[in-house]
């Protein structure tokens, strides 16, 4: 996670009136609180979870397996907040994108609402899509893979 979309967040707390805001994935934990005018930040790498879960990692790596082989050479356009994705501008409208689209990377492929905020994707790639992971209005994580590109 960059500084900027550390930032956004505190920026979307402070405009929302959070006091609280925290998310955890494989690679890193977040954790913001705000007590006075200031956010405050506290950012932890995995270095701990590393050392304490060596015997799931064997585990979960052959069901992970298939799906790299059938996925090889294919980019991942993932989700940079939490919140929930749509796949079109309005519900009376068409898709950003189809399976099968040609895309740069400013091309917006989707729309994740975060706090009532919606929030365009632009896909940071230029190539084909070739799968849409996520299902229209479904809830996403931070991370999670949106679309698979076939790079160009």
């Amino acid at each position: 996670m960059e500084i900027k979309d550390i930032r956004r967040i505190a920026e979307m707390m402070k405009a929302n009136d959070l006091s609280e805001f925290s998310m955890k994935d494989s690679e890193f934990e977040l954790a913001m609180k705000r007590g006075s005018n200031e956010p405050q930040v506290v950012y932890a790498a995995p270095a701990a979870h590393a050392a304490a879960a060596p015997a799931a990692t064997p585990a979960a790596a052959p069901e992970a397996a298939p799906a790299a082989d059938e996925n090889d050479g294919l980019v991942e356009i993932p989700s940079p907040i939490v919140g929930t994705f749509y796949r079109k501008p309005a519900p009376d409208a068409d898709n950003f994108v189809e399976v099968g689209a040609e895309i740069t990377v400013d091309t917006v492929v989707c729309i994740v609402e975060a706090m009532k905020v919606m929030n365009e994707i632009k896909a940071e790639v230029k190539g084909v899509i070739k799968k849409i992971l996520v299902d229209d209005t479904s809830p996403v994580q931070y991370g999670q893979p949106l679309f698979l590109v076939e790079p160009k």
